[in-house]
């Protein structure tokens, strides 16, 4: 695969079974490059292990700055009636991470990080259309922040810390799904979730424990669609993360986005969409991004950063009857963004105000694939740009929606 966003490259090449030997065994091999590392991946995983309900899966990075290691023994909730979950995971990930300012790198610094966690869960199953879940367990994360020998050192760092907490999550949906097609996806059928579902995850890190220092960590989310008429529909979510220790809250997120679906004309349909994003008490390495990597197409990657987001987009699009060798199904689009990430340390000086760009493409849909992905072919142009900025953006993405 092959990928540009925000000025920069990404490529993807290995080889992979899906179902080795007939067994439901997935594993892949692949060697990967963006703008981020380079480096070689081994994953192997089977979803269910032993012809049971069980998901077991490893995976192994080495990369040009650092390394990462992944596995994971899961029974999940694999339906809404089923009645209980278990597992274990553990992951970690020694990496150098980059501090931007105006799409580029300004500072590096390493940051070594181990996380580990056991649940069990229980529910009643699915009970008058609700389903309720409850899970406890005990959670460990590990970070570690250390300067880049030959690299631009960053302001400041994040105090090396250790969380040891037992942990409770409240899990409850409302089933409630409606079939469409041409939203997302092309000629394909989707399930929008319009029912309510919200989880709520408080732990609790001790120091008798092994953790720095006495907090709670508060994570939670809800999302919920609407059907405005029988043709236009409503998604919206909204997040919150953060903790709470003797000096108050520190390193809080939160946001909400909303989508919004109007079909008309026959195989068209107006899209429009907003998201928002805010930090409170964040850490000195924390920041919101903003630029050709998520959402803001006309302008370089991470282009602008702070402490707070917010990025609109509305888009025309169109779902044709082209069917290519009846393998690729052929749509297009036309949309306009606009951005901004302002607030704290990390803003950019140059070019710090809103920012807007116009842009049309296509979108290759491949029915052939189990996994749904749409390529995106684009060409976007910022509007009123500072001297330095591209006139034109030219992307290729593959992405999970239209």
């Amino acid at each position: 695969s092959f990928g540009r966003s925000g000025g920069n490259s990404s490529t993807n090449y290995g080889i992979g079974d899906y179902n080795l030997l007939g067994t439901g065994t997935a594993v892949a091999f692949a060697r990967t490059s963006d703008v981020d590392r380079s480096g070689r991946t081994f994953h192997i995983s089977n979803d269910s292990l032993l012809g049971n309900w069980i998901s077991a899966s490893y995976r192994r990075s080495s990369n040009d700055d650092g390394r990462s290691e992944g596995a994971n023994l899961v029974r999940p909730f694999y339906s809404l009636d089923a009645h209980w979950s278990a597992g274990a995971s553990w992951s970690r990930d020694d990496r150098v991470d980059n501090i931007y300012s105006g799409g580029e790198v300004v500072s590096r610094y390493r940051h070594d990080e181990t996380r580990s966690e056991v649940f069990a869960g229980f529910s009643r199953g699915r009970h008058e259309g609700w389903v309720q879940r409850y899970s406890v367990g005990l959670r460990q994360t590990e970070n570690r922040y250390s300067l880049e020998p030959g690299a631009t050192p960053p302001d400041g760092l994040p105090d090396n810390e250790t969380q040891v907490m037992p942990f409770v999550r409240y899990e409850l949906i409302e089933d409630r799904y409606e079939k469409l097609t041409n939203r997302n996806q092309l000629g394909r059928p989707e399930f929008f979730a319009l029912g309510l579902n919200a989880v709520v995850d408080v732990g609790y890190a001790a120091v008798a424990l092994g953790s720095s220092r006495n907090s709670w960590v508060i994570s939670g989310s809800v999302s919920r669609g609407f059907l405005l008429s029988h043709r236009q529909t409503l998604m919206t979510s909204a997040y919150l993360s953060g903790r709470l220790v003797d000096e108050g809250a520190e390193r809080v997120q939160t946001g909400f986005s909303a989508q919004y679906y109007l079909p008309h004309h026959g195989r068209w349909l107006f899209y429009a969409s907003a998201a928002a994003d805010k930090l409170f008490a964040p850490g000195p390495t924390d920041m919101l991004l903003l630029g050709g990597d998520n959402g803001l197409r006309g302008y370089p990657l991470r282009y602008q950063a702070g402490d707070q987001r917010a990025l609109f987009t509305v888009e025309e699009r169109l779902y044709t009857d082209i069917f290519i060798w009846r393998l690729f199904r052929l749509g297009a689009a036309t949309y306009v963004d606009v951005g901004r990430a302002w607030g704290g340390p990390h803003v950019n000086q140059n070019d710090p105000g809103w920012l807007a760009n116009v842009g049309a493409g296509l979108r290759i849909f491949n029915v052939r694939s189990a996994f749904s992905n749409v390529l995106h072919v684009d060409l976007a142009m910022p509007i009123s740009p500072v001297a330095d900025i591209k006139r034109v953006q030219f992307l290729v993405k593959t992405r999970a929606s239209f």
